[in-house]
């Protein structure tokens, strides 16, 4: 998908990767769900994420003609406040994906587009100081599998994860005060962290994004500092009925 002039709706955009991701995308052409330093290619709407509206999508319609493109970005992490950490990773996912289906589907007069779920490597793999958090990424991973299975049915809609390792933001900065009861684990987490390295937000989307926007299957990307990203093709969803 060629950006120029495309419509995208971005959550948690304000800093860190949300931010990283609406200026490559204003800066190859498209217009943004959020107002920034770009002028007219961009409005802003702000509302409680916990009950994502249908306003902001609504306001982007009428603004823009449509949408094309939702990126699902706005994250916590907080083992402390672990509902609010399953509010906004899981279900604002859940949530943001429903509402632009209803205006994406080709089915119901949409024009398509692509679905970015911004998961984590904690998606991949359990990381041990972060139960909570990482059950939300398995989730938003478990979630975009199955997704990516079902709108084959011509919905028109590719939907896409991307699993960055640490990168440099806020939710970085405040990890090892928001381990809760886990905080025995900082140790072992400076470590992981010492290990992997830390991405910047710039190096997460820019190039990045790019290459999730354009290809033709839905693929999960997996981002770490010096390495080119991991990609995986999603697999199809099981078509029997599970027994429990």
């Amino acid at each position: 998908m060629a950006l120029n002039g495309k419509t995208a709706v971005v959550t948690g955009a304000a800093m860190g990767i949300g931010k990283a991701i609406v200026e490559i995308l204003l800066q190859n052409g498209a217009k943004v769900e959020l107002k920034l330093k770009y002028g007219t290619q961009s409005c802003g709407f702000r509302c409680d994420f916990t009950i994502l509206c249908q306003a902001a999508f609504q306001k982007t319609i009428e603004t823009f003609g449509g949408i094309d493109i939702l990126c699902n970005n706005a994250g916590v992490f907080n083992e402390v406040t672990w509902e609010k950490t399953i509010t906004i990773n899981l279900m604002g996912t859940i949530k943001g994906t429903y509402l632009a289906l209803e205006h994406m589907n080709k089915l119901t007069g949409g024009r398509g587009g692509v679905i970015i779920n911004v998961a984590s490597m904690a998606g991949i793999g359990p990381l041990s100081c972060c139960p909570v958090y990482t059950a939300t990424k398995h989730g938003v991973i478990g979630f975009t599998r199955s997704f990516a299975a079902s709108v084959a049915s011509g919905y028109g809609i590719r939907i896409n994860a991307l699993c960055p390792g640490f990168v440099q933001t806020d939710l970085f900065s405040a990890i090892q005060s928001k381990l809760g009861q886990f905080s025995a684990m900082a140790g072992a987490t400076q470590e992981l962290i010492e290990k992997l390295g830390v991405l910047t937000t710039d190096s997460c989307a820019t190039g990045r994004l790019l290459q999730i926007v354009c290809p033709e299957h839905s693929k999960l990307f997996q981002l770490f500092p010096g390495v080119l990203p991991f990609e995986s093709t999603c697999p199809p969803a099981m078509t029997t009925t599970p027994e429990h």
